[in-house]
């Protein structure tokens, strides 16, 4: 395979069918491959989208689905929570990760914040997402919580992080 340039993507901003089903098993397959998480991870996961699915409000809520070659291969989703944005389910393909796209779709999440008159987001991952928590901090994300937990079938350290938009 050429190696893959960012032009290369096209980023839709509507779910459609499948999209939400598609995006949970990148989360179970890449994380169990990539972490060992099992399928307390994946269930974690699906209620979540099941979530997101019901209370979907586009006026509010925004998705970037990135397609190559028609094939999904990554996603962002900002998720209104009250006053504040959660930013949830950024995950790239291995073969798809830096080629700048991961950066390009943090610089569209606070555009659409600042469009749509949010100042505050959150976010939570775990200790291991290294190169993502360095794209958050960034980005202008701070650590504000920590915790353990065994809820993604291992023992993982949880962080949230959260920004807020001057």
């Amino acid at each position: 395979m050429s190696a893959i340039v960012l032009s290369d993507i096209q980023i839709r901003n509507t779910l459609q069918p499948g999209d939400l089903g598609y995006i949970a098993y990148m989360h179970g397959d890449l994380y169990a491959r990539e972490c060992s998480y099992g399928l307390k991870f994946e269930s974690y996961v699906l209620d979540g989208l099941s979530d997101f699915a019901r209370e979907y409000d586009d006026r509010k809520d925004k998705v970037w689905i990135c397609q190559h070659n028609g094939r999904i291969m990554g996603s962002l989703i900002a998720q209104h929570r009250g006053e504040q944005l959660q930013l949830r389910y950024f995950i790239f393909l291995p073969e798809y990760r830096g080629i700048g796209l991961g950066k390009r779709l943090m610089y569209e999440f606070m555009a659409f914040m600042k469009e749509r008159q949010v100042s505050q987001a959150y976010l939570w991952t775990t200790e291991e997402q290294q190169v993502a928590i360095g794209l958050y901090q960034r980005a202008g994300f701070r650590l504000t919580q920590e915790s353990t937990s065994d809820s993604f079938g291992k023992p993982v350290t949880e962080r949230r992080y959260d920004m807020t938009l001057s």
